[in-house]
């Protein structure tokens, strides 16, 4: 199928033109293919871009005819000429003052809304990064070396930040080896990063690949003090979750890893985003990056974002779309094998049990600028 013939068959599908039988085609090739869904979500992004630009140029056409039918020049000569032009004016004019009142302020929040000025207020999609306080620490304390006394000399390994770096997420392993996924907004603008486990080891690491697209980094713990992890005891599920699954997440929202439980909600994200999940879990900033999880230990989804006063909205990008990013790795990018477990050790165990296994593979990725 060429580019533009998929073109024409998004736009048909948005548009309600398709045949029932052409819907649940169409619908059906969306599931398969993760590149058509990613295009009619894409798609229809960008007609609502061009919707809420033609508004606003009809707002704007609005207002000008209002404006120039209330005559300001003379309204000037008004004021200027008797004390009561208030009364006069609104008597006169009061209707279209109004209108014109009302456009004008939705025309100024809808201005603040997309320049972000509101982004504190409205209920919108929240990315999920920490960021944590900058401390004044010396270099000294910024910087832990550990000597080791050998009888050919001393040994130095690599410093190691002590702080708790500018921003923090989370992060959960791909392979036993040292790969790392986590949020494309965790680490973007990153100098340096390190990833924490649960004994509070910190160890250096690399972004070796990004798809900001889909908020997604694969990261390498390249640090010679690491040592592999064993056997990742969960596997990462293709095919869809069902709504009202139990579900549950593993992350790094204060200093210490926390568990979330909740229930799968929808089958699309912020705004109908087929290429996440929204769930209902208490997350909170330093959870980006953390596995979602199903109840029998399957990955199905990594957190990045929720909906602020919605309370326990909060959103996955589907494996999916991990799977994928796996597959784009440049092979000259990786300098060891990335091979996922299709093993799942977790399924059977209580929840306890599955934590405590959970425990050493779900990462602090702390990021330094």
């Amino acid at each position: 199928m060429s580019d533009n013939q998929l073109t024409e068959l998004i736009e048909q599908y948005l548009n309600d033109d398709m045949s029932h039988d052409e819907r649940i085609e169409f619908e059906l090739l969306r599931k398969k293919d993760a590149a058509v869904d990613s295009r009619v979500t894409e798609h229809k992004q960008f007609i609502g871009l061009l919707k809420q630009y033609g508004e606003r140029l009809e707002l704007q056409k609005r207002l000008d005819a209002i404006h120039n039918e209330i005559d300001v020049h003379a309204l000037k000569e008004e004021v200027t000429i008797h004390p009561v032009w208030v009364v006069r004016m609104w008597r006169h004019h009061h209707s279209k003052i109004s209108v014109a009142a009302s456009i004008a302020i939705f025309a100024i929040l809808s201005t603040l809304f997309f320049t972000g000025k509101l982004n504190n207020h409205d209920s919108r999609f929240v990315e999920l990064r920490d960021e944590v306080s900058k401390l004044k620490i010396s270099n000294d304390q910024l910087k832990r070396t550990v000597n080791t006394s050998l009888i050919s000399g001393a040994k130095t390994t690599k410093p190691k930040p002590a702080n708790p770096g500018n921003f923090r997420g989370t992060g959960f392993a791909l392979s036993s080896n040292g790969y790392i996924v986590t949020n494309y907004h965790v680490v973007s603008g990153a100098d340096s990063v390190y990833v924490q486990n649960a004994a509070g080891e910190s160890f250096h690491s690399k972004v070796i690949y990004t798809e900001p697209q889909n908020d997604i980094a694969i990261l390498e713990i390249n640090d010679p003090a690491f040592r592999n992890l064993g056997s990742v005891p969960y596997n990462f599920k293709r095919s869809s979750t069902d709504l009202g699954e139990n579900v549950f997440t593993f992350g790094y929202p204060g200093g210490e890893v926390v568990f979330g439980p909740g229930a799968l909600t929808s089958a699309t994200g912020y705004q109908g985003d087929t290429t996440e999940y929204q769930v209902s879990i208490p997350v909170n900033p330093g959870n980006s990056g953390g596995p979602l999880l199903d109840d029998k230990g399957n990955v199905i989804g990594i957190i990045n974002g929720k909906q602020t006063q919605v309370a326990g909205a909060a959103f996955a990008k589907k494996t999916t779309y991990l799977l994928k990013a796996i597959q784009n790795i440049p092979s000259d990018s990786l300098s060891k094998s990335l091979t996922l477990n299709t093993k799942n050790t977790l399924a059977g165990l209580s929840r306890q049990q599955q934590l405590k296994k959970l425990k050493n593979y779900v990462f602090m990725v702390k990021v330094y600028n």
